[in-house]
């Protein structure tokens, strides 16, 4: 300490210790860590109030400059304004950092204004987060609810040696508390974004728990080294999964069972229910500001009906503060009332506190009495903005935050004053009394809210800039449910309005959660719009959850014609296009089929497995809720609910015979059920980890059960036995799924390691394995989708062929090939499984969107089998759009867009094609190098005399269709005046030509991998102009409308303007950190748009080369923006508007440089997109196959 300030703590020792009392001076500098638990016990120790005061003093002392300044600011706090004055000319002029600031930034809470130590149990806390010596592990702190963990998880780190040793990164404190998934999300959120305030790792919040869990590791590893993280109030098992990360974590719960679920070290400190008498009479001693000897004899009386909890103890102490007369009247009180237990199957101490509660709420004043009454409709665990309780009362925040503040002084409301606003919020024992004392009132009181709500707000209106918008959104729908208000929770859940507005700001996540929490309500009023709407949310989910946040009008646009999701977003699209808004209608989106048959939601959680009776006729489910489901295949009607497991229950099976269902749990045993009573017939218990996977063998002549554990073995059960039978080794990882061979000879399982094994059953041997990503490797599917964990395999009835679930895909593979057959997608989250119905003509699917899909096979396989190739060729005719295309197996198909109808042409191997323009003949080449043109009226044929010696890539007519120009891989470029058979060819160029462009007068543009741009005359087959274009290859070019210009760009990352008339650029665009892969002039022939592989647009002017605008959408994490490559671009004719192709389509106002419009397809990976001459029709087909023919809705 200096010695100013020394010097002056001495001058004034004697005002101070005849003045101060120590315990709240005391309080404060433990709160801000320069005092230990240790040395206040022995500043009470001391007999009379001076000496404790001379006690502490001497302590101040002998410590640094901080204490000093602690001590002072500790002064002013509670009161001693004129003693902390004669402190003042002694502080130091610098202090360091102290135990308060990293407490505070980590969200640790502050003690409470009425405090005693519990030194026994803090040490032993301490204790505990020193023996994981900056390794990951856990300590947990449990016990039943009010018994004050939270407070020792708090004090126990409220100690500068502690934090300095072990945890320097810090810490930071989670209020966990009874969750959902999406309630963890926006927990997991908040953590990340507090670990993450300078977003030098991510500006985008993670869209899902284990993209969450992957970002908090990060931060925790790279940002925050050796801090502890606190995980307040945990209750259950599956949420320390999303933090078990490698981290230092301190756990407060009701359950220590709750760290069974994660790995690592682990360390438990219970804590007793009760106080003990002489904690509990410390408590009152300080609320009443007396001395435990002088307490009164009914204290003691208390302190045994209240049965030692702190809450209620507090609770009891606080109305005490007030009326310190009034010890018999409490007591008598506590003694006479005989409240039912609010829940008797419950851990809490339910009859104290409601005794307690009881006594707190009737001491109310008359005037104020039936506002806490109002709060009765408050959910656990949230904060509410004082502005909802402003409206709920129509009343001024000064007069809603004085009747606040008489609740918070009784102990019957918690605040919370950080941030702009108070945020107020019950205790979860005070929201269960609330709710069961006034539960006759209940519907009126959600009733009486949300007719204010509709006073003050209309829902879709609601803005970021009002303090109570989020609670609201969060909240509306549950208060409109809990009102029996069913028209108008209805109104708002099939309102295209509240969708758009509350999923802008949250997500879709709650959302799908509030359609199935409401559906027995949604359904009433009308099923079809109910699956519309969690339909679009579900499909959508991955753009709803994106930024920037997509139009979601032209999304409902996107929906079948007969959703009220898509006439809701019609009538509005109609409105906004009067103000001068694009929307597109994808007119041919009736020829895509829902694949989906039947979706049922019958769990409360994740559905983890699926799978159909031999018969057919039920369907068994499992999940995250720990229940077992049976149900109808054909309705979905519920016939037997079990709780099967103490935690998550990851698989289940039904025996070849239908009498039984096998289940298996993280809680690691199998379980074998009657499958019509659902009574238990044996459990097993020999796996080490939790249980992955069971299924029982095709036959039920000798009935077998296979079970796949994290441990990394498989067990084979005989149901007449009481152990395994077999135990099969070989994986190095979990394993994920088993499944039998159709004959009961293998036994196939899928594991972590990466690999797929096949087991001889007889003998459990392995007899094969296969590395299962080379099915991927050989998909068509970009790289980036490779690294994915294989959920499950399943066996064909022929054994040729196997389906595999990765991320939240189904694929089928042909197992010989290694081809993929055919994918189908629906689920919005992750697919765990898969299953074949008895006649494999449909299959399974569960997910953790909580849906089970039943998916029709020959759909599916169908579906797949008219994907469509890239290269299509378009005629926009008056009013008709003409699509000639090839399919997967190279059928070429001619298609009437407006109409949908098919002709099936030829079933030759087509690799290019090209439409007449006036619709008379197509042309195509194939991979031999032929070419071929077929005369659409009589289906003549004119076959080429002269091949390619490659694979023909790009074909054309001629404008008078007598003449068809080629090019192929063999860098020659072939013209066929087909008529008179007679042929020249072009060539110059050294290597493949990219593609071509006719110009006028007989003149063609051609450009290739050499770099070069060529001009030729195609009737003499000479060169005209030669243009040393790019270092790299040249990737497009286009030709100015007046015929003087082109541009050439290339993967050099340039892009130039030249004119017809000179061998030299006219201008060098620079700028692009990308391939420049496109360009495109307008059709005044003054500006040139240029995209390239970053999803980067640029608008030159053509004069003088001058960059007028940049668009690029808001980046992704990870992701290219544009979604990709920008491949394709196009200006309207009158140059306002420009479209471009990538991983989806955008329309850019040129103007502004902005972006106008965005379609989103159901692929990626456009290639081009064929626009109509008056910039009204679209066409183009994704990386799926899908065509989409587009038009502007007016």
């Amino acid at each position: 300490m200096d010695a100013k300030a020394r010097n002056c703590l001495l001058q004034h020792r004697e005002a101070l210790e005849k003045d101060i009392k120590t315990s709240y001076i005391m309080d404060h500098m433990i709160s801000d860590g320069f005092l230990t638990i240790s040395e206040e016990e022995k500043v009470r120790n001391e007999p009379t109030q001076q000496q404790r005061a001379a006690m502490l003093i001497k302590m101040i002392l002998k410590k640094d400059n901080d204490s000093y300044i602690s001590f002072y600011n500790a002064l002013l706090h509670e009161g001693y304004k004129d003693l902390a004055a004669l402190l003042h000319d002694g502080i130091p002029v610098v202090s360091s950092s102290s135990v308060r600031t990293v407490l505070c930034e980590g969200g640790v809470p502050q003690r409470p204004v009425v405090f005693v130590t519990r030194k026994k149990l803090v040490n032993a806390i301490q204790q505990k987060l020193s023996k994981l010596k900056g390794e990951p592990g856990w300590v947990t702190i449990h016990g039943m609810a009010g018994c004050g963990k939270s407070v020792l998880a708090a004090e126990a780190v409220r100690d500068h040696s502690l934090l300095e040793d072990c945890f320097p990164g810090g810490v930071h404190w989670v209020s966990v508390g009874k969750q959902d998934k999406s309630g963890l999300l926006m927990k997991l959120q908040n953590l990340c974004t507090r670990l993450d305030q300078d977003e030098s790792f991510s500006q985008r919040l993670p869209l899902n728990i284990e993209e969450a869990k992957d970002r908090l590791r990060i931060l925790m590893l790279r940002k925050h080294p050796r801090s502890l993280l606190i995980l307040d109030d945990v209750w259950d098992s599956w949420v320390l999964k999303a933090f078990d990360n490698q981290c230092q974590i301190l756990l407060t719960t009701r359950d220590k069972s709750v760290t069974d679920s994660v790995m690592g070290p682990k360390y438990v400190v219970p804590v007793e229910s009760s106080l003990g008498k002489e904690k509990g009479l410390e408590i009152l001693s300080l609320f009443v500001n007396m001395k435990k000897a002088d307490l009164p004899e009914q204290a003691h009386s208390i302190i045994k009906e209240c049965k030692g909890s702190p809450l209620v103890v507090s609770l009891i102490g606080a109305l005490l503060r007030d009326f310190p007369n009034r010890w018999e009247y409490y007591l008598k009180q506590l003694q006479n009332k005989q409240f039912k237990r609010i829940r008797k199957s419950s851990s809490y101490d339910y009859e104290a506190l409601d005794e307690a509660m009881s006594i707190s709420v009737e001491m109310l004043r008359e005037d104020i009495k039936y506002y806490y009454t109002d709060l009765s409709i408050l959910q656990k665990d949230v904060k509410v903005p004082t502005k909802v309780l402003c409206i709920l009362w129509d009343m001024e925040t000064e007069e809603v935050e004085d009747i606040l503040q008489e609740f918070v002084n009784k102990s019957l409301l918690f605040c919370d004053r950080k941030g702009k606003s108070f945020r107020y919020y019950l205790h979860d024992l005070q929201v269960d009394f609330l709710t069961e004392k006034n539960c006759s009132q209940l519907q009126d009181l959600h009733k009486k809210i949300i007719t204010q709500f509709q006073r003050y707000h209309q829902p879709h209106t609601l803005s970021l800039d009002q303090e109570d918008c989020m609670y609201w959104y969060n909240f509306l729908a549950y208060h409109m449910a809990s009102a029996k208000m069913h028209k108008e929770l209805c109104a708002l859940m099939f309102s295209l309005d509240w969708i758009k507005a509350k999923t802008e700001l949250v997500g879709p996540a709650h959302l799908i959660h509030e359609f199935v929490e409401y559906r027995h309500i949604l359904d009433e009023k009308d099923c079809a719009v109910s699956e519309n709407f969690q339909e679009f949310l579900s499909l959508n989910g991955h753009l709803l959850g994106r930024q920037p946040f997509p139009n979601i009008v032209q999304l409902g646009l996107c929906e079948p014609e007969t959703s009220e999701v898509y006439q809701q977003a019609k009538l509005q699209a109609k409105q906004e296009v009067d103000n001068g808004m694009l929307y597109l209608e994808w007119i041919n989106k009736k020829n895509i089929t829902n694949l989906s048959r039947l979706v049922v939601c019958p769990h409360t959680d994740a559905v983890y497995h699926a799978c159909f009776s031999e018969d057919g006729q039920r369907i068994a489910s499992c999940g995250a809720d720990k229940t077992l489901q049976v149900f109808k295949a054909e309705t979905g009607e519920k016939l037997l609910e079990i709780k099967a497991h103490e935690d998550e229950v990851l698989c289940c099976a039904f025996s070849t015979d239908d009498r039984f269902i096998a289940t298996c749990s993280v809680d690691k045993k199998v379980k074998i059920w009657n499958s019509v009573t659902g009574e238990l017939v044996h459990t097993y218990d020999e796996h080490s980890e939790q249980v992955n996977c069971c299924h029982f063998t095709n036959s039920s002549h000798h009935l077998l059960l296979a079970t796949g554990s994290s441990d990394c073995f498989l067990k084979l059960w005989d149901l007449n036995q009481k152990e395994c039978r077999n135990t099969m080794f070989g994986h190095t990882n979990s394993v994920n799924h088993c499944r039998f061979s159709p004959d009961d000879k293998l036994l196939a399982s899928c594991s972590s390691d990466g690999t797929l094994k096949l087991w001889d059953v007889t003998s459990a041997n392995e007899r094969k394995s296969f590395n299962v990503k080379q099915f991927f490797l050989n998909s068509e599917d970009p790289q980036e989708d490779m690294e994915v964990i294989v959920k499950c395999c399943l066996w064909f009835a022929d054994g040729a062929r196997i389906m595999v679930a990765a991320k939240n895909k189904i694929f089928l593979w042909n197992i010989d090939s290694c081809s993929k057959v055919a994918d189908c997608r629906g689920h919005l989250s992750w697919v765990h499984g898969v299953k074949f119905s008895p006649d494999g003509s449909s299959f399974l699917t569960s997910s953790d969107d909580q849906t089970i899909r039943l998916w029709e096979t020959k759909k599916v396989c169908k579906n797949s089998a008219i994907m469509l190739k890239q290269e299509v060729d378009v005629v926009f005719q008056e009013n008709e759009v003409m699509v000639l295309a090839v399919d997967h197996i190279r059928r070429l198909q001619l298609i009437n867009g407006k109409t949908g109808q098919i002709d099936y042409l030829t079933e030759a191997q087509v690799s290019c094609c090209c439409l007449s323009p006036h619709l008379q003949y197509i042309a195509f080449g194939d991979e031999n190098g032929t070419i071929k043109i077929l005369e659409l009226v009589n289906n003549r044929i004119f076959q080429s005399r002269i091949r390619h010696k490659k694979t023909v890539w790009h074909i054309q007519f001629t404008a008078d269709e007598k003449t068809l120009i080629s090019s192929s891989d063999d860098s020659a470029i072939q013209v066929w005046n087909w008529q008179l058979e007679e042929y020249v060819f072009l060539q110059a160029h050294q290597e493949t030509v990219k593609d071509f462009r006719l110009l006028k007068n007989s003149r063609l543009l051609s450009w290739s991998f050499d770099g070069t741009v060529k001009v030729w005359n195609i009737i003499t087959g000479k060169i005209e102009k030669d243009f040393v274009c790019h270092q790299g290859t040249v990737l497009s070019c286009d030709i100015s409308h007046d015929a003087t210009k082109f541009s050439s760009t290339s993967a050099d990352k340039t892009a130039k303007i030249w004119s017809f008339d000179l061998l030299l650029p006219l201008h060098e665009l620079r700028g692009h950190n990308g391939c420049v892969r496109c360009s495109a002039f307008s059709v005044d022939s003054t500006l040139l748009a240029t995209g390239d592989d970053n999803g980067e647009i640029r608008i030159w002017n053509v004069s003088n080369g001058e960059l007028l605008h940049l668009c690029a959408p808001l980046s992704e994490e990870g992701a290219a923006t544009h979604g990709g490559w920008v491949t394709d671009l196009c200006f309207s004719p009158d140059g306002k508007m420009l479209i471009s192709a990538g991983g989806y389509i955008k329309w850019w106002n040129v103007v502004t440089g902005e972006s106008s419009q965005t379609f989103y397809t159901n692929g990626t990976n456009l290639k081009k997109i064929h626009v109509s001459p008056d910039f009204k029709t679209y066409v183009t087909v994704d990386n799926l196959g899908i065509l989409y023919i587009l038009q502007t809705l007016e």
